[in-house]
């Protein structure tokens, strides 16, 4: 299949043409296709796209879609304890199929070792009242104590409730009953709220979950660069007989279509989106060894791109280092194997600086819609004119 694009006139459109990507495969040897990678930007319609997903699995008032998307959130509401400030729970909707299983299935101890990968906050699940209460332990040095009934930030908030999902997903997968109804999991956007360090982890750690010896099937969606990097890099690792269909996901505002373009490679780290993401990590300061990978990437496209035979001919060539030897030698080494996409640590700001010059130096050489990067922009005004 070529990189072509196909438009759908609408949502239901669309939504027909994924079901039957999942039920069918594609032709001509109608190949089955259990995982569909979605890359969009915000504004496009992601979510409206799950809920139109969902809704169109219904039948006879059963649906056959579990989903994670912000309406999942929504299933989660607090319940401050104003009157005495001290009870702080998370009321949970008790009258969603999404809970089916919370009295019968010890669901904390399920979610419990996902949430110990990214928290450090423990709780506890009254199944009698529906409700989540929040621990941790608190003090310095040998001096603890646990802090009962606290209120968790909105992104710990955020991480909990994935993984409570996660938990539920993983019933599903493995055909527990209380989730026998569950034919689809529709993913959109999990890390909406997380750092790039977690996005790795929520990223690797979901395609480890997902099962090809199950019957459920799965759509993915994100506007996450990163995330869909990791994601696709993950699933279309899965032999020969590769069971991922990954698209770009676009719409039209002046005619309300919907855009889908097949990728057959890894298709965002040459794109403008990824590149101002380093270029925000690069002015924040927090650069991880992994922005190395990265960096390297969009050299090898934009070098393929102009002909060149290796990613260093894009690299500026300094008055001490004419060959760019050094700046490649160190692009090489810090961005060797995955053990720095999988196991970020930060960079040391030595690194940090060389990374800024060589991407600075890549952004000033290699135009780009300079509107995006505000500093580069000014560089090239306030630079002399020949």
């Amino acid at each position: 299949m070529s990189n072509q694009t196909t438009d759908y006139a609408n949502l239901d459109a669309l939504v027909t043409y994924l079901r039957l990507v999942l039920e069918n495969g594609l032709p001509p040897k109608n190949q089955e296709k259990k995982y569909i990678l979605l890359f969009a930007y915000n504004g496009t319609g992601k979510t409206r796209l799950s809920m139109s997903f969902k809704d169109a699995g219904k039948s006879n008032g059963l649906a056959d879609t579990l989903y994670f998307n912000a309406f999942t959130e929504d299933l989660f509401s607090w319940d401050n304890d104003l009157d005495n400030d001290t009870q702080r729970v998370l009321k949970l909707n008790s009258n969603s199929r999404f809970f089916a299983g919370l009295q019968e299935l010890e669901m904390d101890n399920r979610i419990r070792p996902l949430l110990q990968r990214y928290a450090d906050f423990d709780f506890k699940i009254d199944t009698d009242n529906w409700t989540v209460s929040f621990e941790r332990e608190v003090g310095n040095g040998e001096t603890r104590k646990k802090a009962e009934h606290i209120k968790v930030s909105r992104g710990e908030e955020n991480i909990f409730i994935w993984c409570f999902f996660l938990a539920i997903a993983q019933l599903a997968i493995d055909e527990q009953e209380a989730y026998a109804w569950v034919k689809y999991i529709y993913i959109d956007d999990p890390i909406s709220s997380l750092d790039d360090n977690n996005a790795i982890a929520v990223a690797s750690h979901l395609a480890q979950l997902l099962n090809e010896q199950s019957r459920v099937k799965a759509v993915i969606s994100s506007h996450h660069t990163l995330f869909f990097n990791v994601m696709w890099s993950e699933l279309n690792e899965r032999g020969k007989n590769n069971p991922l269909q990954p698209y770009f996901l676009s719409d039209d505002k002046s005619t309300n279509n919907y855009m889908l373009r097949y990728t057959n490679d890894t298709p965002f780290f040459h794109h403008v989106a990824l590149l101002k993401q380093l270029y925000e990590a690069a002015e924040s300061g927090n650069l991880y060894t992994y922005h190395f990978n990265i960096l390297r990437n969009i050299l090898e496209k934009t070098a393929t791109f102009h002909g060149f035979k290796n990613f260093s001919a894009c690299i500026k060539q300094d008055a001490d280092d004419p060959e760019g030897i050094m700046h490649t030698r160190m692009i090489n080494v810090l961005s060797h194997g995955n053990y720095s996409f999988f196991e970020p640590m930060e960079m040391l700001e030595e690194n940090k600086r060389y990374f800024k010059k060589i991407l600075n130096d890549f952004m000033t050489n290699y135009r780009f819609n300079p509107e995006l990067f505000p500093e580069i922009l000014e560089q090239t005004e306030e630079a002399p004119q020949s």
